[in-house]
């Protein structure tokens, strides 16, 4: 599929005419489109190996299983998530996973008993997760979420492509609901991670997760008690290296 000269930039414009010109893709076949023709060699998908990213993760196996995964580990996951993306890559042949680590000297400076989640959480993910991606992206044009909408209010408007600084951000999941996902695991026989049975419906780190109640969004679990819904890799991204 030809793609119309001038529109691979990071920019709204540019995001915005994407996502006019393909709405009507479904997530398979926007997401091989963005890894054949839009972004040859140049885009990667950011996974943190939670509740659905099983999902992603087996379309990319279909598509390409050489196309990049980015994986942060913040040094504070849930060993249930570490077993599942080891499962996951097993099960699925993805030959690309890349894992991000914070840098061991910031976290020396700024966290050096493994507690500034409690007192600071904002600058723990900058410094766990925001700051590594921004690095890991350094040489990519476009990168690959996992969002929906149904996730939280927050984000009840995601766009299919957005902006994101210098590059492109593809959310090919943005108008699934919550049986969609379901329907795709039950279809393709896909495990789950582990804490999904124990109502763990957005899963990040340890010490800022917990369990949904009945009736609450599925990112409720995150930061519970504080205002904080994100942890800043949807914000835009520094430059690697720029102090956050």
């Amino acid at each position: 599929m030809s793609v119309p000269e001038g529109l691979l930039f990071g920019d709204q414009i540019a995001a915005s005419r994407l996502a006019e010109r393909f709405f009507a893709l479904d997530a398979e076949k926007l997401l091989r489109l963005a890894i054949e023709d839009l972004f040859p060699g140049r885009i990667a998908l950011v996974s943190s190996f939670g509740a659905d990213s099983a999902v992603l993760l087996h379309m990319i196996s279909r598509i390409d299983r050489a196309t990049p995964v980015l994986f942060i580990d913040t040094l504070h996951l849930f060993p249930e998530t570490l077993a599942y993306r080891d499962a996951l890559v097993a099960r699925l042949g993805l030959s690309k996973i890349i894992t991000l680590k914070p840098d061991p000297a910031a976290l020396a400076r700024e966290d050096p008993d493994a507690f500034l989640w409690a007192q600071d959480p904002d600058r723990c993910c900058a410094i766990r997760k925001v700051q590594p991606l921004a690095k890991a992206l350094e040489g990519f044009e476009a990168w690959i979420t996992g969002r929906k909408r149904f996730q939280s209010a927050t984000r009840a408007n995601l766009p299919l492509f957005e902006a994101d600084g210098p590059r492109i951000k593809l959310n090919p999941l943005a108008r699934w609901t919550q049986a969609d996902i379901d329907a795709y695991f039950d279809r393709h026989d896909l495990p789950r991670h582990e804490l999904v049975a124990k109502n763990y419906l957005s899963i990040g780190c340890v010490p800022c997760t917990s369990p949904i109640r009945p009736g609450e969004d599925p990112r409720a679990g995150r930061w519970r008690g504080r205002a904080k819904t994100e942890c800043g890799v949807h914000f835009a991204l520094p430059e690697a290296g720029a102090d956050i």
